[in-house]
């Protein structure tokens, strides 16, 4: 590994209590080849709907359920990738020219690898992204985010930054840690 950051999540602060105490998540760029991203969620586990294993593919809509995201920019430009990583083991990929202005063609990008450990009050979903599937640029920006959802439906937003009047994972304000 050449170079990693690690921080903690924050919930939007108008969220309800929920069942997840803390969030830690880590990005490590392991080689040219490839970034690691680590999110650790600790608290009543049995409270979280977690979406169960599937095989792993492209889908849409995984940031309604329990899902980990990473937003990655360049500083300076408007532009930004968006990965959703869900713990069933599907993902999505997306590409912004600005903020929330989707890029409508094919992100055609090697798919994320995506690995989930359950411990006892702990999930752990590891994520390896390709080089090829980053923003070209150093330094590079990153929105770290969580969404999780109780078993009686109610969403919380994670995030390391809440910039917006309400949870807004598509600032940039919010993209707060830089990997060289």
């Amino acid at each position: 590994m050449t170079a990693a950051a690690t921080a903690q999540l924050r919930p939007y602060p108008a969220s309800p209590p929920g069942p997840i105490d803390s969030i830690a998540a880590t990005i490590a760029r392991e080689d040219r080849d490839s970034l690691r991203l680590r999110f650790e969620l600790v608290g009543n586990l049995r409270q979280v709907a977690v979406p169960s294993r599937r095989a792993a593919r492209m889908a849409d809509g995984l940031w309604a359920h329990t899902c980990c995201e990473a937003f990655i920019g360049i500083p300076g430009s408007p532009a930004y990738r968006e990965f959703n990583f869900s713990p069933s083991g599907e993902w999505a990929i997306y590409d912004f020219d600005d903020y929330r202005i989707r890029r409508h063609d094919e992100c055609a990008v090697p798919a994320p690898r995506i690995s989930v450990t359950h411990e006892a009050g702990r999930l752990i979903l590891e994520a390896s992204i390709d080089a090829k599937a980053v923003t070209h640029g150093s330094p590079l920006q990153f929105g770290l985010t969580t969404v999780v959802e109780a078993l009686d439906g109610t969403l919380s937003y994670w995030a390391l930054r809440h910039p917006g009047a309400r949870p807004d994972f598509h600032l940039r304000d919010a993209f707060t840690l830089t990997l060289p």
